[in-house]
């Protein structure tokens, strides 16, 4: 059987608004990665910004 790495669900959230739009799962093996994705915000109507965020 394959080894399962240790991976946890986090939020993506809006610089601009603070609305959390998108749920995703990464990687934490080796701590909680930091980065930002440009992503479409249904209430801005725009992509913009979004950082990582726990629960």
């Amino acid at each position: 059987m394959a080894k399962k790495t240790k991976r946890e669900y986090v939020w993506l959230e809006c610089t601009q608004c603070g609305d959390r739009n998108y749920r995703t799962n990464v990687s934490v093996a080796e701590g909680m990665p930091k980065f930002t994705l440009k992503k479409f915000c249904g209430r801005e109507r725009v992509h913009t910004k979004h950082k990582l965020r726990r629960k």
